[in-house]
């Protein structure tokens, strides 16, 4: 699904030398490369403040934690995506309400959370799924009128732009009150080991975070907040700084190798895949590559039988697990549906022409021998 290790060939001696550095300077927890992240970041994402963490969920933790919320708040967050935003609202004690995503985009459905508001709902976690931006004018506007915290999870979007909001494009992950993002090894942006981080142009959050992931203290020994133990250490973050140089081009090769998935597809003129939707207002960054197909099981045992890895992301709902089906949940139909449909194709930057060819053309033909 992703081949970590020739992207990595590519820059072995910038990561080796990276991590020589760190060893030499034995600088392991925080330290300049930590720092270094965090400024590449926010300039990049435009974006006052960034605060690493240890892990995306962490990253989600934080980020509830910063908003005081009263105890029986409501969260809503998506039916159809990782489990992390549902796990954390539960963690801390509050209700995860599940929403409904689109059927095309796979991202939260605006119609969705403005049914399943209450008095009792205080934020939404807008999960940008697979490589694109949600519909953030209309999620905005929804929150604006009834007063709710939106915290965006752009870890599988992380360099996604959104572009109708005052018509012009700000990345996904600032439009919101705060943005998390995962550096997860499969991710755009990927360290060797876990990582994350919390970005918000308000100071008053950022320092409230920065507190919270040091156990609730700014003076050692002293501590202010019942906080958590949340670093990202500075190896992976010296790693993190490498591939930062080329973050925007391994995003570009994403593009090219979903544009030669989406030409070889469609060319075959089969109704029965559904190919990744493009939504004008958010270009695609193609974390994943995801299809919808019948025969989906089917399909997948095909491929692997061909040595193709396929993935599902999501085999199934939130709501339907043992751990969450006690928390209420309004109809979500396209979230269901897609639960039983999607399949991920292998999606990196160093798939080739060859490659692409081979993985789509025994996909067309499992399509065509289990549909007859």
């Amino acid at each position: 699904m992703v081949d970590l290790y020739s992207q990595h060939l590519k820059i072995k001696t910038e990561i080796e030398e990276a991590i020589n550095n760190c060893i030499l300077n034995s600088s392991f927890i925080g330290g300049e490369q930590v720092n270094l992240l965090n400024e590449n970041l926010a300039s990049f994402l435009g974006i006052n403040n960034v605060m690493s963490c240890a892990n995306g969920t962490d990253a989600l933790q934080l980020a509830i934690m910063a908003l005081n919320l009263p105890k029986d708040a409501e969260i809503i967050v998506p039916n159809f995506t990782f489990v992390a935003p549902a796990e954390v609202v539960a963690l801390l004690g509050y209700k995860p309400i599940f929403a409904d995503v689109s059927e095309t985009t796979y991202n939260i459905s605006p119609e969705s959370i403005l049914e399943n508001i209450s008095s009792k709902t205080k934020a939404i976690v807008v999960v940008h799924l697979f490589g694109q931006s949600a519909d953030m004018k209309g999620i905005l506007e929804i929150a604006e009128k009834h007063h709710l915290w939106v915290i965006e999870d752009v870890a599988q979007s992380l360099g996604a732009q959104f572009i109708d909001i005052d018509n012009k494009p700000r990345y996904a992950g600032t439009l919101g009150h705060i943005g998390t993002t995962s550096f997860f090894p499969t991710k755009n942006l990927g360290a060797m080991g876990d990582g994350g981080a919390v970005f918000c142009n308000d100071d008053a959050i950022a320092s409230k975070i920065k507190i919270l992931a040091n156990h609730g203290s700014i003076v050692k020994y002293n501590y202010q907040e019942i906080g958590i133990n949340s670093r990202l250490d500075n190896l992976q973050a010296a790693i993190l700084n490498v591939k930062f140089k080329y973050f925007s081009s391994y995003i570009e090769q994403r593009k090219a190798v979903a544009q030669r998935y989406n030409s070889i597809l469609a060319s075959a003129n089969n109704k029965n895949i559904v190919l990744p939707q493009h939504n004008n207002s958010s270009p695609h960054t193609y974390n994943q590559y995801t299809i919808q197909i019948p025969f989906r099981d089917q399909i997948k045992n095909h491929l692997f039988e061909h040595n193709i890895p396929s993935m599902i992301y999501y085999p199934s709902t939130l709501s339907s697990h043992h751990a969450y089906n006690k928390y209420k949940t309004s109809a979500t139909p396209n979230a269901e549906y897609l639960s039983k449909h999607v399949l991920s194709l292998p999606m990196h930057p160093e798939l080739d022409e060859e490659q692409i060819a081979f993985i789509c053309k025994n996909l067309l033909l499992g399509l065509e021998i289990f549909s007859k």
